[in-house]
Formats: C-alpha cells, structure tokens, sequence
C-alpha cells in the first residue's frame, strides 16, 4: 500500500512540473486586480520611453498646425476627465494628454508616449459615455503596450539607419488621415492583429475597473460595423484597416464573460455627457448655418437651453434625473 501511494505520489510530481508555469500562474494582462502592478509594454522595441515620449510631442505638434483642435472649455474639459478617470485605472505609466480635434469621422486615436486626440464625430455617434469610454479605453491600451514604437520597431529592425531620421523629421512614410486631413506616420498606428486584439483585452479591463459597462465596448463596435454594412467608408481607415471582425467581437465577449466579475451595476451614462453631445451638436449646426449665409440673423430662444441632434431645443421635465444612469445585472 505504501509502496503503491509513493508511486502515486511520483506520477503527480512528473505531471506537475510537465504543466507549464503560464498554466500555473494566473496570466496578468488577464486579471484586472493587476492593474497598475503589470508591464504591459514590455517587448522588442528602440525606443527608449524618454524618446518615445519626445517623438510623441512632436507628432502632437505636428497634428494641432494641422487640423482644428476644438478649443469650447466645457467640450474640451469633459472629454479630458472622461479619458484621465480610465488613465488613472490603466497600465499607463506616461502623463496623457487628449485633446478633440474637429472632424466628423467617427475615431479616436493615440499618438506614441502618451498623446491621445478624440474627433467630435465619436462623440456625436456614441449614444451613452460607457461608449465613448469604451473607444477610448481601446486607445488608451496602445498607449500602456506602446504599441506605437514597439510596431515602428518591428519594421526598422531590419534598417537601423532609418531611425535617427524619424526625429529629424525626414520619415517619408506618411499616411492621410481621412476627414481631418491630419498627416502621421503610419508605422504608428497600424497595428499587428495581435496588438489589435491585446488593445481590446486591456481596454475592456480599463473600462470595466473606471466603473462602465464592458458590453458597451462591444455594442459600440457592432453600431459600426452595422454602419458601415449599410454605408460602406462609413468607417475610420484606422478601423478599416484592422477590420471589427466578427471574431473580434467574440474575443470581446468571452473575456467579458471570464475574466471580468459580474458588478451590482454599472455607469451607462450621465446627464453631463448628454449636455455636452447637444451643446458639440448645437455648435456644428450653428457653424453649418454660418457657412450658408453670413448675414443670415440668428435667433436664440429662452428656456432650458438643451438642444437635440436636429438642433431644437428640448423641454426639460421637472423630474429629471441628473444622476448617472445606471444598469443593474440580473
């Protein structure tokens, strides 16, 4: 009997130490509680962070000569609280800085070392802030794995001497950025499936540890993938490049489902970002009416000052509530 159980206990030890140790040890990038106390941007990459970080300033410079940063306080403040509360429960390790730009394609996009630009088309599509949150959490996730510099790296590996011209600002691979007519290299934000698909993992987590709703993440990607079904080009290139496939959105799905623990409820939105989409909706409209006629005299009514997607004003009820929206779990 004694001889028997040693030999039991011998077969258990040679399969213990055959299981490989990932098996063993909880992945991080997949446990949200490891959130700030991970290296999500560990990998092959030239770039020091100090001269990711450099690199990054100046390509933001470059995109503010270029396109239309939208300077309204309220507009501008609100999408930068919205994106640092996701920062602060991130893997980021640089400060960020989001600014908007005016542009009616529905994208986000991050820049190397922690420069993020949101366009005013995403907020006018995005029908809750969990959405909203949802996109820029993806982009927030590029900016932790440095996702930028460690893809740029992969394609300078094979030709060093390419480097130093990227900050003497001889790069010649420059790709147009559709709508806003924004100049970038393109090295940065094409990103490997793989990248791709890491970016949708952390950005779930970021968006579910903020307090949002995870499944807006998913239900955002499907409004535009139904949209561009009905309206092909309806969709960023940035998207279009790295389609929202099907399996994608699966992926998405099941990690919601295994690594994110179930909430009593969750943030869906708020009267804030409802009063921000109107007044970003009320300033296109005007800006489209001074376009069609300067002399053309403008008339503003009295009342609660909330403007709907058409431009009217809405009656505001009595018993509004200015809470955030919450969405329990069954």
């Amino acid at each position: 009997m004694i001889r028997s159980m040693k030999k039991l206990f011998a077969v258990m030890t040679v399969m213990t130490l055959l299981i490989p140790a990932a098996a063993v040890a909880k992945d991080k990038k997949k446990d949200p509680d490891e959130i700030g106390n991970r290296d999500v941007g560990k990998g092959l990459n030239l770039y020091s962070l100090e001269k990711e970080i450099a690199l990054g300033k100046s390509l933001a410079q470059d995109i503010e000569r270029q396109a239309k940063i939208v300077d309204d306080p309220v507009i501008a403040e609100y999408v930068n609280r919205v994106g640092q509360n996701l920062v602060r429960n991130s893997d980021v390790k640089v400060p960020v800085t989001i600014k908007v730009i005016d542009a009616e394609e529905v994208n986000a996009f991050a820049l190397p070392g922690g420069f993020f630009f949101v366009n005013t088309g995403l907020l006018l599509r995005a029908e809750t802030e969990a959405e909203l949150a949802g996109v820029m959490a993806h982009e927030i996730a590029h900016i932790a794995a440095r996702h930028g510099t460690r893809q740029a790296s992969r394609g300078q590996i094979a030709n060093l001497a390419t480097i130093p011209l990227i900050f003497m600002g001889g790069w010649a691979g420059f790709g147009a950025r559709q709508g806003a007519s924004v100049l970038i290299p393109i090295g940065f934000l094409s990103f490997s499936r793989g990248f791709e698909s890491e970016a949708d993992l952390l950005g779930l987590q970021y968006l579910y540890k903020a307090g949002y709703d995870p499944t807006a993440f998913v239900d955002f990607f499907e409004k535009l993938q139904a949209d561009e079904k009905r309206k092909p080009g309806t969709m960023a290139k940035v998207f279009s490049s790295h389609p929202l496939t099907d399996d994608r959105i699966k992926d998405s799905q099941k990690n919601i489902q295994e690594i994110l623990d179930a909430k009593p409820e969750y943030v869906v939105t708020t009267s804030e970002f409802n009063d921000v989409k109107n007044r970003l909706a009320s300033l296109m409209n005007r800006r489209k009416g001074d376009d069609k006629d300067e002399n053309k005299p403008r008339l503003r009514k009295t009342g609660s000052g909330r403007i709907d997607s058409d431009g009217n004003e809405k009656p505001k009820a009595e018993d509004e509530d200015e809470r955030p929206t919450l969405k329990r779990r069954n």
